[in-house]
C-alpha cells in the first residue's frame, strides 16, 4: 500500500476535523494547504505539517492525487472542475454542487478525465450507521415499508463563527443537512423514486449569536427556506416522511426509523458516526444492538476509503455517483414544492457495498 497525496482546498470551521481524521488512516499523505485567506492555510499547514500554497500550485503538483474540496457550497463546483481538469481525483465536503445542473456538469467531466469523484458525507460509514445497515441487509426486520427522518434545530446562527453563506443558496437544512439523512436513507434502502415537499420560511433575518465570533450580533439575510417538510418513496415501495428544519428549535423526535413487517429499527443521528442502534420486534421490548464494525471515526474516512478505492481500481464507498442521487433527490424536492407536484428522481443509484465486519482500524478490504 502507498502513500495517497491530499491536497486540502479551504481551511476553515471543519478543515482541522478532517485532517485529525485522516491521519488514523496510513494510506493518507496530507500534503499541502490552500485557502483564498493565505494565513489560514499557513495556520492549517503549521498545526498539521505540509505546506501552504496557492490552488494553481497545488493542481500543478503531480504528486497531489486527490484535491479534498471543503470550501463553501457555491465553489463546491468550481474547485471541482478546476481540480478534474488539472487530472486529479476529487473529494467534496456536501453537498456536490449547489443544484443537480453543477452535480452532473462534476460527474461528466470525471467520467471524461477518467478520474474519481468522492463526497461527504461518509458518517454511513462509521459503526453505527453500518450495524443498522447489516441488519436490513440481514432481514432483522422484514420487508421495510416506511421510515422517518427528522432534524430540526434552531439553526446554524448560534454556533457557527461565520454563518452568512449557510443562510444563502446553497445552505439552508436542505442542502446543509439535508445530504446527511437521504444519504443513510439510500444506503439502508435504496434508491430514491419519487418525493413530494413544501417548504416555508419562518423569518426573513436572523442574528449571529455564536460566542466568539468576530459578527457578534450582526444581521444575517435569509433568502432560503429554512423548513422543510417531504414525503419519499423509495423503488423498494418504502416510503419516508422527512423534516429538516432551522425553524423549530426544540423538538424530542427521532433522528431515523426503519419500520418492517417485523419489528423497527432506530438509526443513529447521521451527522455522526457511532451512537446506539436498537432493535424492536413486535411483542417484545428495545434491544441495543452490539457493533462488529469500527467505532470513533470522525471526518476523513471517506476520503481513505476512496483512497483505497482508487488503488484497488474499484468506486469509493462515498461515491460522487451516491452524491449525485442525493443531491438529485434534494433538487426534486425543490422542484416539488414549488410546482406543487410530485418529482421523478432520475439519477440512477446502486447501494454502496456494505463493510465488512471485524476489519481492523484505518483499514479497508484493498
Amino acid at each position: 500500500m502507498s502513500k495517497v497525496k491530499v491536497g486540502v482546498v479551504g481551511c476553515g470551521m471543519i478543515s482541522d476535523r478532517y485532517v485529525q481524521g485522516m491521519k488514523a488512516f496510513d494510506i493518507l499523505d496530507v500534503a499541502v494547504f490552500c485557502d483564498l485567506d493565505k494565513s489560514r492555510a499557513e495556520k492549517s499547514a503549521a498545526a498539521h505539517g505540509g505546506r501552504a500554497c496557492s490552488l494553481d500550485e497545488m493542481l500543478r503538483d503531480d504528486n497531489i492525487q486527490i484535491v479534498l474540496n471543503l470550501t463553501t457550497p457555491k465553489a463546491h463546483a468550481p474547485i471541482a472542475l478546476q481540480a478534474i481538469a488539472a487530472g486529479k481525483h476529487v473529494y467534496n465536503e456536501k453537498p456536490l454542487g449547489i443544484t443537480r445542473a453543477e452535480g452532473l456538469k462534476i460527474m461528466k467531466a470525471a467520467s471524461k478525465k477518467g478520474v474519481r469523484v468522492g463526497c461527504a458525507p461518509d458518517t454511513f460509514l462509521g459503526a453505527g450507521h453500518q450495524t443498522a445497515r447489516k441488519l436490513v441487509d440481514e432481514g432483522a426486520i422484514g420487508k421495510i415499508t416506511a421510515a422517518v427522518a427528522f432534524f430540526q434545530g434552531g439553526g446554524p446562527e448560534g454556533y457557527h463563527p461565520d454563518p452568512f453563506f449557510l443562510f444563502t443558496s446553497g445552505g439552508g437544512p436542505l442542502l446543509d443537512m439535508g445530504p446527511y439523512y437521504l444519504t443513510d436513507l439510500a444506503q439502508l434502502l435504496g434508491p430514491i423514486d419519487r418525493v413530494t415537499a413544501f417548504t416555508s420560511q419562518s423569518r426573513p433575518q436572523r442574528t449571529v449569536q455564536t460566542k466568539g465570533s468576530q459578527f457578534l450580533g450582526q444581521p444575517i439575510p435569509v433568502t432560503i427556506q429554512d423548513h422543510v417538510a417531504a414525503m419519499a418513496q423509495f423503488t423498494s415501495g418504502a416510503i419516508a416522511t422527512i423534516i429538516l428544519s432551522w425553524a423549530n428549535p426544540v423538538s424530542s423526535l427521532p433522528r431515523i426509523v426503519l419500520f418492517g413487517l417485523d419489528g423497527t429499527i432506530d438509526v443513529p443521528d447521521p451527522n455522526g458516526f457511532d451512537g446506539p442502534v436498537k432493535i424492536r420486534r413486535p411483542g417484545g421490548d428495545w434491544q441495543e444492538v452490539p457493533f462488529e464494525h469500527t467505532t470513533g471515526y470522525i471526518r476523513g474516512v471517506g476520503i481513505a476509503e476512496m483512497a483505497h478505492a482508487i488503488q484497488a481500481g474499484r468506486s469509493p464507498r462515498a461515491s460522487g455517483e451516491q452524491a449525485m442521487h442525493v443531491l438529485d433527490a434534494l433538487d426534486a424536492f425543490n422542484d416539488s414544492a414549488r410546482t406543487g407536484k410530485t418529482t421523478v428522481v432520475k439519477q440512477p443509484y446502486d447501494r454502496p457495498t456494505a463493510l465488512p465486519t471485524g476489519l481492523s482500524p484505518g483499514r479497508f478490504e484493498s
